[in-house]
């Protein structure tokens, strides 16, 4: 049976006078969106008086370390005894950005045998179903804006400030590409002028996000651009394929990747943009496409793996070369949804 959306339900438990005990968690390797939803989530519910403790299944890029509150966020594969106890003792648990418990590894198995009402706020297609309460839709530019909505729902605007602003400003900001992605809507416009109008600076969080890597980095992102970047041009296609010696020449660290699929769809004519890269334990992958291209569909029918329309990744432990090879393979299949409309 499809669920519906209840998350007026859990008013109550956030204004009960005996509060709940609440842990927030969202995706692994978290962008600006999973990180900015979780801190905006947190610093509304200490607004309501509620201790809340966010646990994040991995690190995260130093871009996302200037958010208001992130020096709180605990990390699960550094301090797994601490995430451990503090998922056993909850009762409430909010998962932001993902759909499927598998996506915040093994931090996933805690949170399904935990006692604990789940609240899944979400924009992906096709949740698993583990939670008890949900906001999803996928609708929403962003599960920053998801927050923003939960808000409004609950009838506690006059809670945002400008650290919640901040927060969800950057996620809404990211997760469309600055506004230009097709989930950008009138109504996410509307939320972000909002966020303005409550402090959030457009331009310190701009610069924040995309200016503020290291020179290891942006050498990484010329070299990609330059020695690795295929033109596949019979599908209308970028492929960027890096390998794990690469990865340790140019000292990449997590955030380091972040963005780089999306040059290949900034040249003329193509429809589809992909990363594969070798991160040792596992060939990872990052689509991006155009138009009518389905990026989620090719990405769990070929590699384990989904997410939106036109943003989509997926997964391989096979060695990178046969990645590479299975990658252009399957993309014969796609041919006619690959040319360029008249």
């Amino acid at each position: 049976m499809k669920k519906l959306n209840n998350i007026s339900q859990i008013k109550p438990l956030l204004e009960a006078s005996v509060k709940p005990r609440v842990v927030i968690t969202t995706h692994h390797k978290p962008d600006a969106d999973a990180l900015g939803s979780s801190l905006g989530l947190w610093h509304y519910l200490n607004k309501l008086g509620i201790t809340s403790t966010i646990v994040t299944p991995t690190d995260y890029g130093d871009f996302l370390k200037w958010m208001p509150g992130e020096l709180e966020v605990v990390n699960f594969e550094e301090f797994e005894q601490k995430g451990t106890d503090l998922v056993a003792e909850a009762d409430l648990i909010f998962c932001l950005d993902f759909n499927a418990l598998k996506r915040i590894n093994n931090l996933g198995l805690l949170v399904a045998k935990s006692d604990a009402k789940k609240v899944l706020i979400d924009h992906h297609l096709e949740p698993e179903g583990f939670e008890d309460y949900r906001l999803w839709t996928t609708k929403a530019s962003s599960t920053s804006e998801l927050i923003f909505w939960l808000m409004e729902l609950m009838g506690h605007m006059d809670h945002l400030d400008e650290d919640i602003s901040s927060c969800l400003y950057a996620g809404i900001m990211t997760d469309t590409a600055s506004f230009k992605h097709p989930s950008t809507t009138p109504t996410t416009h509307r939320v972000a002028a909002m966020l303005l109008e409550r402090g959030a600076k457009s331009n310190r969080i701009f610069e924040a996000v995309y200016d503020n890597y290291s020179e290891s980095r942006t050498r990484f992102i010329g070299y990609c651009l330059s020695q690795k970047l295929q033109i596949l041009k019979e599908y209308n296609t970028a492929l960027i394929v890096v390998n794990a010696e690469e990865l340790k020449q140019f000292q990449i660290i997590t955030g380091d990747s972040e963005g780089l699929v999306n040059y290949g769809l900034s040249i003329s004519g193509m429809q589809l943009s992909v990363l594969i890269i070798d991160r040792t334990v596992a060939r990872k992958m990052s689509f991006r496409s155009r138009d009518q291209f389905p990026a989620n569909e090719f990405a769990r029918k070929h590699f384990n793996g989904g997410g939106h329309f036109n943003a989509a990744g997926g997964e391989s432990s096979d060695p990178l070369e046969m990645v590479e090879w299975k990658f252009k393979e399957a993309l014969k299949d796609y041919k006619n949804l690959l040319q360029l409309k008249p």
